[in-house]
């Protein structure tokens, strides 16, 4: 098969506040990303499990009510061993953040974004 035009990344961003999605949509769409947004971790799973084939990289917040973002990776991992994951967060979570990246987690990033940071950190596991 031959390489056609290169498709957009593709990034899911599993995020409970609104405000936060939209934002990261955006600064993400303006680089030329598409954005599979969901409201919490059992709707991130199951968008997960549908688009799994297309989904480069996985924008996990760590705190959202119901299934929490360290269960939400555990369940991303056992669908997918090879799924890059960022987890971020508006807590230092870094000891969770340590231990999840012995488990698979790429890397971390704090919350509020900086947007070149959100940026630089999404590039570097795409590319």
């Amino acid at each position: 098969m031959g390489q056609a035009s290169k498709k957009p990344p593709i990034v899911l961003v599993i995020d409970d506040e609104e405000a936060v999605r939209e934002a990261v949509s955006d600064i993400l769409h303006f680089e030329g990303v598409t954005v599979l947004a969901a409201v919490d971790g059992e709707h991130g799973l199951d968008i997960y499990a549908t688009y799994q084939n297309e989904v480069d990289l996985i924008l996990l917040d760590l705190s959202m009510p119901g299934m929490s973002g360290t269960e939400t990776f555990s369940k991303i991992k056992k669908l997918d061993p090879s799924a890059k994951v960022i987890l971020s967060s508006g807590f230092d979570e870094s000891d969770i953040a340590q231990r999840l990246i012995g488990q698979g987690l790429v890397g971390f990033l704090q919350k509020p974004y900086k947007m070149q940071h959100l940026i630089a950190k999404v590039r570097e596991y795409l590319d």
